[in-house]
Formats: C-alpha cells, structure tokens, sequence
C-alpha cells in the first residue's frame, strides 16, 4: 500500500501532507526564494515521505526535459575518469543537471549505440572523450547535430567546444628535470591506442628531446593491464640499453614499471628514475613516493561541466577551446644519474 501511494503521489499530496497550498508547495519545488526556510523543510520531508520525487522526474521525461547531460569516457579502469566525473558532477549539481554515464570502452561504434541511447532518453547535451578513430564528423549526422557537446581531454574537431590539457608541456617539463638531473638516455613508456592526446604527448617528447640533443627514438609500448606491466619492464633495456630514466604516458604504467623496475633489483631513484603522469593514484603513498606530472583531472571535469553548463544557455555561440595547464609534482622516485646505473 505504501509503495502504491507513493506511486501515485501528486502535488496536490504534497501540499495537503506539508499543511501548505498547492501554490506553495510548487514554488518549494521550483527552488523560488519567495519560501520561508520553515516551510520548505516541511514541503521537503513531506516529498521524501510521499516519493514525489520520482513522479517530477517522469513529468520532466515525459515533457522531453530532463536535466541530464550524458557523459562518455573510453575506460572506466583507469581512476582518472573517476575524478574527471566528479569534477563533471560538481558543476552540473550547481545547475540541477544530473549525470547520466557510459563506457565506449574506445570503441567509435559501441560510442556511437551509447549517443544513439543517450539522445532517445532525451539527454540535454554531451560531454564526450571521444573514442579512438571517431569521425571528426559525426556530429553532423541529423541524430546528434542539436545535440550540445563539449569534447573532453581529446578532441576530434573544432567545430565543437573543447576541454583538453597542455600534455607537451607536461611531458616536456618531465623530459627537463630529468635532463637537469643528468639523464641522457631516456624513455617514454607508452601504451593504448593512437589519438589526440597521445599524439600531444608523444609530440612533447620528441620536441624535449630533440631540443636537447638526444635520441628521440625511444618509444617503448606496455601492456594495457597493469598486471601485466611488471614482467614488460625489461623492454625498456632490450630497447634502449644503458637507459636510466623512463617517463610513463599515465600513473598506470609508472605503478606497473615501479613493481617490474624493482623486480629486476633496481632501487628506482637511485638506480632508475621513473615519471608518472596525471597524479591520480596519490604518488606520495606510493613507495619510493611518484613523481608525477599533475593534470588536476577533477577541474577539467569542472570547467567541462560548466562550458557545458554555458553550451545549454546559449547554443549559438562559436566553439571554445580551453587548454588547461599542468605541474610536475617532484618526488623521490626521479634522482640525479648515478655513476654506475645498475643497468
């Protein structure tokens, strides 16, 4: 009987349970200043008692006005997207939107059924990091051409806004330090697929070395899974032997190549140095603690969250493009070269 009632839970409930008008009690929900604090806890506890809620949110479906923005992220593994959606939530609460989430899992045609759903439940925009191989195009197609989007930390197009990060400078100030500590044969672990941001990274790595005089030549690939980074470390000194510092494309690889590093009896920052990117697995706890380039992933998902907040307010402005700025987080994992590395 209580679920019963709950369902079928009018204004009209409301009001007569809050001992307020209807007038009232409508106001409460339309978040109107003109209510006393007194009475809107009452009309408040009497929506939470009679499930009102779930009845104004199938009056705003039915009324194709949901207050959604969709949110679609290529990994769901990596803890990085974790904190981007936290900083997504907490501009969008600011405006009443809620989060509806999916994983592409980089896949441009799962990415394309997920924009499919999305736009069918009414979703009022997009923020997407677009998968790999994503069309610079497929926005133009007649089901997502209205749609709002904001494109996040890799872009595909500039006919849409976007939120992205400095990676060559972050890489570059990585390539830097471990110059100034000495280091001269360096490499730069990667692994995933190919898209905007690997490139920028890549690009910044290439440039730093090249800038300094040295072999730029030293992309080594990890497995996906940081399990299996570990046993992989040693394709770092089958590639590039007598290298001495290794810069990781994400803190994913850079926690892999810590267990794998020590496994081959390296003391990392002594014998090794090794350089995460992005920052997002608190480098301080690990051991030896991670120097890592910090990418402040939860204000990217803040400043998406509030271009697309501006997106819905006003559509036909041209796109922007914000490049967010990065910092190299020193810690004790990267030290100057020793005379007699290990390896």
């Amino acid at each position: 009987m209580t679920d019963q009632r709950q369902q079928s839970a009018t204004l009209v409930d409301v009001a007569r349970e809050a001992g307020v008008s209807r007038a009232t009690a409508s106001l409460v929900i339309r978040n109107s200043p003109l209510v006393a604090a007194a009475t809107r806890e009452k009309v408040e506890l009497a929506i939470d008692k009679l499930g009102y809620v779930k009845n104004l949110t199938a009056a705003r479906l039915r009324a194709e006005q949901n207050q959604i923005v969709g949110l679609v992220v290529p990994n769901l593994s990596n803890p990085f997207f974790a904190r981007l959606l936290a900083g997504i939530e907490e501009a969008l609460d600011e405006a009443n939107l809620a989060v509806f989430l999916a994983n592409s899992h980089d896949d441009p045609e799962r990415q394309r059924d997920v924009l499919q759903r999305m736009r069918e439940h009414g979703v009022n925009g997009v923020i997407i990091c677009p998968a790999t191989g994503t069309p610079g195009d497929w926005h133009e197609h007649p089901t997502f051409k209205s749609m709002p989007t904001v494109q996040v930390l890799r872009h595909v197009t500039d006919s849409l806004d976007y939120i992205g990060v400095d990676y060559k400078t972050g890489v570059q100030d990585a390539v830097d330090h471990l110059v100034g500590l000495g280091h001269t044969q360096i490499s730069f672990a990667v692994h995933g697929r190919v898209h905007s941001a690997y490139t920028e990274r890549v690009e910044g790595f290439v440039t730093s070395m090249s800038r300094h005089g040295l072999d730029s030549q030293s992309l080594v690939q990890m497995p996906e899974r940081i399990a299996d980074i570990p046993v992989a470390a040693r394709r770092i000194f089958q590639q590039r032997p007598g290298c001495t510092a290794t810069l990781c494309f994400n803190d994913v690889i850079a926690i892999g190549l810590t267990a794998g590093l020590q496994d081959l009896g390296l003391q990392i920052g002594r014998d090794h140095s090794l350089i995460g990117f992005d920052d997002v697995h608190d480098g301080e706890v690990i051991r030896p603690a991670l120097t890592s380039v910090a990418t402040y992933p939860t204000v990217i998902g803040r400043s998406a969250g509030e271009r697309m907040i501006e997106r819905l307010k006003d559509r036909k402005t041209e796109p922007e493009r914000q490049i967010l700025s990065v910092d190299l987080r020193l810690r004790r994992s990267s030290g100057p070269l020793q005379a007699n590395p290990a390896l």
